[in-house]
């Protein structure tokens, strides 16, 4: 793992590695990509504006989320299907975030069930997402184990009535493979993702299985069956974060889901000022995900409001190449690059970026 200094490096290497299948299925976007290329230039225009000379030998990357303390403020997002990455799958995930004391989220269509991930980091912070099935019961099922398997809180996607369209998996009519199945399921649930027509088994799967009525009051029936925080991921607006809210999330992700669902939306760091603006006076936290690759992408957005950043690829990238050990150098691939971060801008601790400490780069343009 000594070789890789960078989360690019680390891409690229698992790229080489995964089989097309799981390679076309974890990089894909939605149609032509314009936002899923969108979301990593969106950070690139965004300048920070160091400190001088303020003092900085006492820098800490620790915060807090949701009332729990973690190390820095990255977490991992939730990524389906990672046994196609690596043999350990999501087990070696979340053995790494509970190493590096970070944030873990298990995906509901996990080749690793909530039960098996509980034990294998028994002291990871663990946060399950998810999807609303059309039968109720399997969905309230989901919860309740996962809440008894010790998960601080649900995180419910909001921006999938139905899966994106993503040329490469219609191209390969993408499938799971044979040997694995989605563990948090029995019988035809677990098995389902088979093409049967020109498409993408996942997207039939979804089709027939996800309850596409959802609306903002189907939030109190979720929050009837459990006494979690609901975090709500795949915001975009800042009045759609501002119904979560006031249905009882108690957290807004901002998520294009990694550009994987519409193409042509806004990228997640475009839309986080608007949705931080749009709850400021409400008791929430803000996070963000998509397109982060650098320390330097994290601490742009810690600027403009998220209180954490969440990773997906990168995770899916360092499992690929290593496992565990993997995700772990991903992850402190980020801590170093944060800790310089903080330094070098003058914010040594995390409360200290603020608003002020970076600026699009049409302000210079101007000039």
């Amino acid at each position: 793992m000594e070789k890789y200094i960078s989360v690019k490096e680390l891409e690229d290497a698992a790229l080489e590695k995964l089989p097309k299948n799981a390679r076309d299925y974890y990089k894909s976007g939605a149609t032509d990509e314009h936002t899923l290329a969108e979301n990593r230039r969106s950070f690139q225009r965004l300048r920070i504006l160091p400190r001088c000379l303020v003092g900085v030998e006492k820098f800490n990357l620790g915060t807090k989320v949701l009332g729990y303390e973690v190390s820095m403020p990255v977490g991992i997002s939730p990524s389906a299907m990672q046994r196609m990455a690596h043999p350990d799958g999501e087990l070696a995930n979340v053995k790494a975030a509970q190493a590096e004391r970070v944030i873990y989220t298990l995906s509901t269509i996990a080749t690793s069930s909530i039960e098996e991930v509980a034990e294998a980091a028994p002291d990871a912070i663990k946060w399950f997402q998810l999807y609303i099935y059309n039968d109720r019961e399997v969905t309230r099922e989901l919860v309740t184990r996962a809440e008894k398997a010790g998960f601080k809180a649900i995180v419910l996607t909001v921006d999938t009535p139905l899966f994106g369209l993503r040329r490469a998996d219609v191209r390969n009519k993408f499938t799971l493979p044979s040997h694995l199945k989605l563990a948090n399921f029995e019988g035809h649930l677990s098995t389902k993702i088979h093409a049967t027509g020109n498409g993408s088994g996942l997207n039939e799967y979804v089709n027939n299985l996800f309850d596409k009525s959802l609306t903002w009051k189907d939030i109190k029936w979720l929050k009837s069956i459990t006494k979690l925080p609901i975090v709500a991921k795949g915001i975009l607006r800042g009045d759609d974060a501002v119904k979560a809210v006031e249905a009882g999330c108690s957290g807004i992700l901002v998520s294009n889901h990694g550009a994987r669902q519409l193409d042509g939306v806004p990228t997640t760091i475009e839309a986080l000022p608007e949705i931080v603006e749009a709850v400021k006076n409400y008791n929430v936290e803000v996070y963000l995900d998509g397109g982060v690759m650098t320390g330097t992408d994290v601490y742009k957005a810690l600027a403009l409001g998220a209180k954490m950043v969440f990773v997906g690829r990168p995770a899916l990238w360092g499992l690929a190449v290593g496992g565990q050990a993997g995700v772990q150098k991903m992850l402190s691939i980020f801590r170093t690059e944060l800790e310089y971060t903080l330094q070098i801008a003058g914010t040594p601790i995390v409360a200290d970026i603020t608003k002020d400490m970076v600026r699009h780069e049409f302000t210079y343009s101007k000039l």
